[in-house]
């Protein structure tokens, strides 16, 4: 059973998180000997360096995946010349126990300090969010909590739905609400200068936010 076939309830949420789970475990044929790695990017000497989080060793970026990830760095780079990077790929050894990591996927890239310390990310399945009004979407086997600026938190069952191309919908219409969560593989900047690997939308009872977001620890694409 796949978590991500359509109009799966999330209302039998015992079935559905063991199955979750399951599928969590199993690792995508295209992700064969690569790994899903969260850590900070600094540069040296013209190159940027990957260190996982709590972890000593390090690893020169090979970007093989043409992900532009050496741009967007260098756009984002603060006063340190150190970011926050969410991505996936192949580790190859060296002397010491550095080396090159061949990246293949780039999920995001960000300005924090404190992403390495996330509770929540391995639980998650999505994060959407944006700003202008301030909103958040957090997914997982067990529904989706949903923040918006000046209201109280709203957790509600969902039904996902396969749209073709990498794209998907989240739909619920508990507490009398149409709720949509729509999700597109385009990479998306938001105001903060955070780059992620989707663009997102929430839609509540016809009102329109627009954020990008990134799968969770959860998800194995």
């Amino acid at each position: 059973m796949r978590v991500a076939r359509s109009l799966v309830l999330v209302a039998l949420l015992p079935l559905f998180a063991a199955c979750q789970l399951f599928d969590g475990e199993r690792q995508s044929a295209d992700h064969v000997g690569q790994t899903r790695m969260q850590g900070q990017l600094t540069a040296a000497d013209g190159k940027l360096v990957f260190q996982p989080c709590n972890q000593p060793n390090r690893y020169v970026v090979n970007d093989i995946g043409a992900t532009s990830i050496l741009q967007q760095a260098a756009s984002l780079a603060d006063t340190q010349g150190q970011l926050f990077a969410d991505v996936r790929g192949r580790v190859v050894a060296g002397s010491g126990g550095d080396g090159q990591l061949d990246l293949q996927t780039l999920y995001r890239v960000e300005r924090s300090g404190k992403a390495c310390d996330d509770p929540n990310f391995k639980q998650l399945t999505l994060r959407a969010a944006g700003h202008k009004p301030e909103w958040s979407v957090k997914v997982s086997g067990k529904g989706m909590v949903i923040d918006r600026a000046g209201q109280q938190p709203l957790a509600v069952p969902y039904v996902e739905e396969q749209l073709g191309d990498g794209r998907f919908n989240l739909s619920s219409e508990a507490n009398n609400q149409r709720i949509e969560l729509w999700v597109a593989p385009q990479r998306c900047t938001d105001s903060s200068g955070s780059i992620q690997h989707m663009s997102a939308e929430l839609r509540i009872d016809g009102q329109v936010q627009r954020g990008c977001g990134y799968f969770g620890g959860a998800r194995d694409d």
